[in-house]
């Protein structure tokens, strides 16, 4: 069994890898926060999430199962399988931008409270521009980048203003998510089980980055899979499709 997430991302990303894997059963899931699970405001950390992810395995009949964890959805698995080695066969954790090891960890988490703080303040718009602004950005940030003029909303389709809403989940994660200290003697123990994955055309955007960073903490090297952050994807929403043939090939083999 392929248990599929991602955070805050909902089920319905994995839509078209699911079609495609046709191995073994593929179970998707909305994370706390998203999709279908009731909203809030308050701040979300990848120990819920591990949490939420051992009671669904328990839900299925129980470990060990293969992850397929992308983005936020990759802090949190790394989480879970540190928490709850019993419940994980392999752990593919595609591009998980936590910023533990990178050169530039303390800008990067400097500009994650700027877009936090952006959203307690301003709202949905000006913190979803900073945030595009910084995972878009490409290789490591200097102190400059935390002195350049906040980006306009509008440069990016979304209209000015603060509609007063507080429970975007993207936003609910982002301290805790890009600030999470992996336990990295619990993972070492699994070995191969756990897999770090990166996409081919990311370059060093910052979930990238912290991938490659993650997988030499724990003393290999991130393996490299087709497509970029959304790779995985089909057409969701509008948003053009990624690879999603070529990367459920790559994720067959790294399964085994």
């Amino acid at each position: 069994m392929l248990l599929a997430f991602a955070s805050p991302m909902d089920a319905a990303g994995f839509a078209a890898l699911a079609e495609l894997v046709d191995d073994r059963p593929v179970v998707t899931l909305d994370p706390r926060g998203a999709g279908r699970n009731p909203t809030g405001t308050s701040p979300l950390t990848p120990e819920q999430h591990a949490q939420d992810l051992h009671q669904v395995v328990a839900a299925l009949g129980g470990g060990p199962v293969d992850v397929l964890a992308s983005s936020g959805g990759a802090v949190n698995a790394l989480a879970h399988a540190a928490a709850y080695p019993d419940d994980v066969r392999r752990v593919v954790a595609h591009e998980p931008p936590l910023v533990a090891f990178v050169p530039d960890r303390e800008v990067v988490l400097a500009a994650c409270e700027d877009v936090v703080l952006a959203y307690e303040q301003h709202g949905h718009a000006a913190a979803m521009a900073r945030f595009i602004a910084l995972v878009m950005a490409d290789g490591e940030l200097d102190e400059a980048y935390l002195r350049r003029p906040a980006p306009d909303p509008a440069a990016f389709g979304m209209p000015p203003g603060d509609d007063g809403t507080r429970d975007d989940p993207l936003l609910r994660n982002l301290r805790s998510c890009t600030g999470y200290e992996p336990d990295l003697e619990r993972l070492r123990d699994l070995g191969d089980r756990v897999v770090l994955a990166v996409g081919e055309d990311s370059g060093e955007t910052l979930a990238a980055r912290a991938a490659r960073s993650v997988a030499r903490a724990l003393g290999g090297e991130a393996v490299v899979v087709p497509g970029d952050h959304g790779g995985f994807m089909g057409e969701v929403d509008g948003r053009p499709a990624g690879r999603p043939a070529e990367f459920a090939a790559a994720l067959r083999e790294l399964l085994g």
